[in-house]
């Protein structure tokens, strides 16, 4: 069935037309709802809002605006009112200042307030622009950098300008989409580009790793992977950048500078006691590891660290100590000896 048959048997109350009619949609729009709420959970929610919204407005859709224009007017919208309801995802490098290595890593929040990582797979093989009027590739737009940053941006100004920058769509349809008048998108859009080229480093991590090229990444990757899972503190401090920083997600510890990094390692993952197995993921866009510690039977999820990079030096690692999360990821709980 082409799409109009398939809009037309929905909007006569056929639910399996309708999930055949959105289906090519839902990535992307999964993407986006991720991109204004900065979570995966918060993102599910928000589908699942729109797709209900969808089905409940369908027979009043009048075919104006394409269909996916429609579909991501009514997101955006299931998003600027979750937005109201939640405080800001942030990193925890925004949240607080630095913390003493020695002090240990604290305890985790009980309001969840942090930035989470993306899954790539979820993105598709393709991860250039969404339209060649985009500003940023798919990959580029849930990179962790990118995504803190669009979250201290008002809400309307965040979906300007995902919605004209991300997916390229036009100022007329976003003014549609946002009930406004271009010219208020593009006053919007001139202020969230002030703001978020302020909090953006100069190159992007698509950019930087094609600059690295294969060989070097997996040269990178597979020495982190065996400095850790030997407990080689030297080893890893050797990849970092003098200013590096490790934060870890739901705790708001964090901690600035190789050797304030180096001192956290050796005194707490590891000083030797523990045993560790690490799993190249891909997240964010970014380099990642699913990590395991030795539970005296198996190796089980304990956190998901990922890599930012500058140049060929580990500039932040940022360790989300969230398991339950692997399975986002493809990540096995736990793995056998």
């Amino acid at each position: 069935m082409t799409e109009q048959e398939l809009l037309a048997a929905a909007q006569s109350g056929d639910e399996d037309a309708f999930g055949r009619l959105v289906s090519p949609y839902r990535a992307e729009l999964h993407a986006h709802c991720y991109r204004m709420l900065g979570s995966v959970p918060d993102a599910e929610d928000a589908l699942q809002e729109a797709l209900l919204r969808s089905w409940r407005g369908l027979p009043r859709f009048e075919g104006r605006s394409s269909l996916r224009s429609w579909l991501y007017r009514i997101a955006t919208n299931a998003c600027l009112k979750a937005i109201e309801r939640r405080p800001t995802r942030v990193l925890p490098i925004d949240y607080g200042p630095a913390a003493d290595p020695h002090d240990g890593p604290g305890e985790p929040l009980v309001e969840s307030v942090w930035v989470e990582p993306y899954p790539d797979e979820r993105l598709g093989p393709d991860g250039g622009p969404a339209t060649p009027e985009a500003r940023y590739e798919q990959r580029e737009s849930v990179e962790l950098a990118f995504i803190a940053a669009l979250q201290h941006l008002p809400a309307r100004q965040r979906a300007v300008l995902i919605l004209r920058d991300v997916l390229g769509f036009s100022a007329a349809e976003v003014a549609e989409a946002l009930d406004t008048t271009p010219t208020s998108v593009y006053s919007a859009l001139q202020r969230a580009h002030k703001a978020i080229d302020e909090r953006l480093p100069e190159q992007s991590q698509q950019e930087t790793l094609r600059s690295l090229g294969d060989d070097r990444i997996r040269q990178i990757a597979e020495s982190y992977v065996d400095a850790w899972q030997r407990a080689d503190v030297d080893a890893i401090v050797d990849m970092l950048a003098e200013e590096a920083t490790m934060a870890m997600p739901p705790m708001p510890t964090w901690y600035g500078g190789r050797e304030a990094v180096a001192a956290f390692l050796r005194g707490w993952p590891l000083t030797g006691r523990l045993r560790w197995r690490l799993i190249p993921a891909r997240a964010s866009g970014q380099l990642a590891f699913g990590h395991y510690i030795w539970d005296g039977g198996s190796f089980v999820a304990h956190g998901l660290n990922v890599l930012t990079i500058d140049g060929d030096r580990v500039t932040e690692i940022t360790a989300f100590l969230t398991p339950e999360a692997f399975a986002h990821f493809g990540l096995p709980h736990e793995i056998q000896p």
